[in-house]
């Protein structure tokens, strides 16, 4: 029964647009399916670490050192304001269409550089630290193995956010001749450059 009760709360959490949802929908309309997903690996992989770290008491030491934790706070800001300035000049540009290939098979680097981009969007954000060491100890029934209990909990919790962001890529992505107008996609990315400014802006004037 605490299982179900974690799923259910686990889609409520992915449904919540935040910091991975402007990164994976930002990633997917520029370059497509590929890219998004590649960037949602990056992500679940750091969401994983963070709840690996709940599970053995790490994120604990993260919370105890403020240091540490502005450290991370500011520079899961400076990445997010540098994606949201380099959106908001893409689209001064003007954003160039996509080759059809571009969008379908994107190359191996850029794969990597997705990827690369989802996880250390996550693992720069403490909030994600705080939010794994507070939402995953709440489920652990009473006289289970703790570290065991939160180990299976954090894989729980990817494999939900992997179905929920895959079938938000596909959503997008059926979506594609209209996001792929230059007009469409000058005011996609303009979005995006807003959205992840700002999300990089509340970091770091929020507090732990």
């Amino acid at each position: 029964m605490y299982l179900l009760a974690f799923i259910g709360a686990c889609v409520l959490v992915a449904m919540v647009p935040g910091v991975s949802t402007a990164v994976i929908l930002r990633q997917t309309v520029r370059s497509g399916r590929g890219s998004g997903l590649s960037a949602t690996l990056g992500n679940e992989t750091g969401i994983l670490a963070w709840g690996l770290a709940a599970a053995f008491g790490l994120s604990a030491l993260l919370l105890a050192s403020q240091v540490a934790y502005d450290v991370m706070r500011i520079t899961g800001a400076v990445v997010l304001v540098v994606m949201g300035a380099q959106s908001l000049w893409q689209a001064r540009r003007g954003a160039p269409e996509p080759r059809p290939a571009d969008a379908l098979v994107p190359s191996a680097a850029g794969h990597r550089r997705s990827y690369l981009l989802g996880l250390g969007t996550c693992l720069a954000n403490p909030k994600a630290a705080v939010f794994a060491m507070s939402f995953l100890p709440q489920f652990v029934p009473q006289g289970r193995n703790v570290p065991l209990t939160l180990v299976t909990l954090a894989v729980v919790w990817v494999l939900v956010d992997l179905l929920w962001y895959t079938a938000l890529i596909w959503a997008v992505a059926q979506a594609k001749d209209m996001l792929g107008r230059p007009a469409v996609r000058r005011w996609l990315e303009r979005i995006s450059g807003v959205v992840l400014i700002g999300l990089g802006m509340r970091l770091v004037v929020e507090a732990k």
